[in-house]
């Protein structure tokens, strides 16, 4: 295949900004070279790259040249800062998208981007970090803070470390719904508070008491900070990590013996990429501070 480098910034382009139109824009050029050079890119993989929606959308081709695409991006950028190129200049910042969870996010990694952001921007995805892989699978992210230890396909992993999840609730939202401590029934109704629909923390927790399938009341609060008020609040009981335990949050433990440790590692692109090496270097020792 001879990719072409304007082709493959026009893919990275239409996908990125969700039209032809946008992608223009962004490029400086017309939606008619646009079109040109997605098709031109098209007829030299041999297949449909793109399906002309709104927004845009990747084929599983096209994902993978989306993907090399951005790994070319990056590359290019750290090269032409390295060289001085009076065509690209030096102050621009490369671009890293990024994958974290929710929890990390709202902890200890800002600080740590905020030490790499030198000559580096961030677009960061907040995904559960069970899911986080399938966005550097599809390409999106160049890196992702996940649990799985498994490295994807053309990626490098290494361990950063755990949280530690503990259940915890209001003194009176537990005198209420577990006047007799932690158990199988309690846990079956009272309650409980869920990040989203992909959260499944609270009920491994669960299934180490019931040991079977429960349907608890359930409130869904999709931020870490709005599901630690909602526990606090008294609306339900939540697994809450040790890093954001404040003791004017008064809240207790229903099992003072039971927590879980949610490992995280750190899984990047096999590219020998300066910027993408830093953020890697910043990450993992924000992380050693930070995390079990």
């Amino acid at each position: 295949m001879d990719l072409q480098l304007d082709q493959l910034r026009a893919l990275d382009a239409v996908i990125s900004e969700g039209t032809f139109d946008a992608a223009a824009r962004k490029l400086s050029v017309t939606p008619s070279a646009i079109s040109q050079r997605i098709k031109a890119l098209e007829d030299s993989a041999g297949r449909i790259l793109v399906q002309r929606t709104k927004p845009v959308q990747p084929t599983e081709s096209g994902l993978t040249v989306l993907r090399l695409a951005r790994q070319i991006q990056l590359l290019t950028s750290d090269t032409a800062r390295e060289l001085g190129d009076v065509h690209q200049p030096t102050d621009r910042p490369v671009v890293i998208p990024i994958a974290v969870n929710a929890d990390s996010l709202q902890t200890w990694v800002i600080d740590a981007l905020g030490r790499a952001a030198k000559g580096v921007c961030f677009e960061v995805h907040r995904e559960d970090e069970e899911h986080t892989t399938r966005l550097l699978r599809d390409g999106t992210v160049m890196a992702a803070i996940t649990s799985t230890a498994a490295p994807v396909q053309g990626c490098t992993v290494h361990r950063l470390g755990a949280m530690r999840y503990r259940p915890m609730a209001a003194p009176e939202f537990a005198r209420t719904w577990f006047p007799d401590g932690a158990n199988a029934k309690s846990f079956a109704q009272a309650p409980v508070i869920l990040f989203d629909r992909k959260d499944d923390l609270q009920f491994r927790l669960m299934r180490h008491y019931t040991r079977k399938p429960v349907d608890p009341p359930r409130h869904y609060i999709p931020s870490s900070a709005g599901f630690n008020d909602a526990v606090r609040a008294g609306m339900g009981w939540g697994m809450i990590p040790d890093i954001m335990m404040r003791p004017e949050d008064n809240l207790v433990p229903l099992d003072e013996n039971v927590f879980i440790d949610v490992p995280l590692y750190w899984q990047q692109w096999k590219l020998d990429s300066p910027a993408l090496g830093m953020v890697a270097a910043t990450i993992s020792e924000a992380a050693a501070q930070a995390l079990l």
